[in-house]
């Protein structure tokens, strides 16, 4: 276990008049990795299937998505640890085993299904063999996690960040009804259909993911690590102020930045495949073939790079966050800062969830189906994760005098009953 470093008597402030862009970094990269090429898929199957009709549920879920990613950050600012270590010290083991073993089945299926649709989007991009590119992508992830310290590898994920951009681009290629577009996102036609509940429960389910709150209260420990100047805040309260404003900013924008891309590829489908009467799309890769002679090459290229792109940003962040769950509960030394022989099984868990989704490739599961039940799963774990996260947040005895505000609290929970709706939603709509 990592040793406590001595608070000098005159603790060091972070930086509260440093650059918008300097505050940037576990929301940003948390926020963008919301948008894997899984993600892309799930939106780009609202888009096409129901136009404009889903674009209020990336306005509805914006506010909710802050909410409880900042509750997940304060977590990891304000103790110096992660969710799972965290759940450990407070909760029963029961409770810690079987969210942390979900979690790890769920991303290791979400990790095969990304690296599918890297792979394919390669394919379509430049040829070749589909199973040997995601194989190529998925080695760069591991080495990349295992041998550049994070205080370089996050500025690679930084970087990274700006492939979604591509998603961007393509809504300049096609004629965007703005009128029609703004009327429809705020006065939707609202439909009890089973599709419909279901397209819901599904972009819920992508935009809020337990993956993202343990991989963004882990960062936070990340940034602790690799500046000696900051400290736990229960140690270093005076820290307090400029490091809850960073987490504000940091969340408020990463978040922003996730649904405006998804928005995006739900608008780009919507003009494009619906209009056109393109209503089922089941990957990420088929939606950018689908749009080739529809929007065009520019569209369809930009859309197909920014898969391969996001896809190197999440993987990372499926794998690590796995690592981060596992390394706590069982009291693991982990850190993205450590040499590999000092971290073995906190490495050998992103190593191992990496090269396993790889091969699931080579098998014959379905992909799709696989990444249905990833989402069943990501649905079940995600309440109940946030509800004792909520807790957490609440407690004296965990937070020290730094519990969140009335306001986190109420959106925080608002957050979880959605949540919970979402769950029993997709178990009691039969299938349309």
């Amino acid at each position: 276990m990592q040793k406590a470093r001595p608070i000098p008597t005159s603790t060091p402030q972070e930086p509260a008049d440093a650059s918008w862009i300097k505050k940037l970094g576990p929301g940003l990269i948390t926020g963008a990795a919301d948008d894997d090429p899984s993600g892309i898929a799930s939106y780009s199957q609202a888009g096409a299937q129901f136009g404009f009709g889903m674009l209020w549920t990336l306005l509805f879920t914006y506010p909710l998505m802050v909410g409880i990613q900042i509750v997940s950050a304060r977590i990891g600012r304000v103790t110096g640890h992660g969710l799972a270590t965290n759940i450990r010290k407070h909760y029963p083991a029961w409770l810690l085993y079987g969210i942390v073993s979900l979690l790890l089945i769920a991303n290791t299926i979400n990790i095969a299904a990304d690296v599918a649709a890297m792979g394919d989007a390669m394919k379509l991009v430049v040829g070749g063999s589909a199973h040997l590119y995601a194989v190529g992508f998925g080695l760069i992830s591991v080495l990349l996690q295992v041998f550049i310290p994070y205080s370089r590898y996050v500025r690679v994920l930084k970087w990274l960040t700006l492939a979604l951009l591509a998603y961007v681009g393509t809504v300049f290629v096609v004629h965007v009804p703005w009128a029609h577009l703004f009327s429809k996102s705020v006065l939707p036609q609202l439909s009890w259909q089973p599709a419909y509940i279901t397209t819901i429960v599904a972009v819920f389910g992508t935009t809020i993911s337990p993956y993202l709150f343990f991989w963004q209260a882990s960062q936070e420990v990340e940034e602790l690590r690799a500046n000696p100047q900051l400290h736990a805040l229960k140690e270093a309260p005076e820290q307090a102020r400029a490091g809850f404003g960073r987490i504000k900013v940091d969340t408020y924008i990463g978040m922003g930045f996730s649904n405006l891309i998804a928005f995006f590829i739900m608008l780009t489908t919507a003009i494009t495949l619906n209009a056109h009467g393109i209503t089922d799309i089941q990957t990420s890769a088929q939606a950018a073939q689908a749009l080739r002679p529809i929007a065009g090459n520019f569209a369809f290229m930009l859309f197909s790079l920014g898969i391969i792109g996001t896809g190197l940003l999440a993987i990372p962040v499926l794998a690590g966050s796995a690592a981060y769950a596992m390394a706590g509960a069982f009291k693991w030394k982990n850190s993205l800062e450590d040499e590999p022989s000092m971290a073995p099984r906190f490495y050998g868990i992103i190593v191992i969830a990496t090269l396993v989704g790889v091969m699931l490739g080579f098998t014959s599961i379905d992909p799709i189906k696989a990444l249905y039940w990833s989402a069943v799963v990501n649905g079940v774990i995600s309440a109940p994760i946030m509800a004792v996260m909520m807790l957490m947040a609440a407690r004296p005895d965990i937070m020290g005098k730094l519990v969140i505000t009335r306001k986190l609290k109420l959106l925080g929970w608002i957050c979880t009953a959605v949540m919970t709706a979402a769950v029993v939603a997709m178990f009691v709509t039969p299938s349309a």
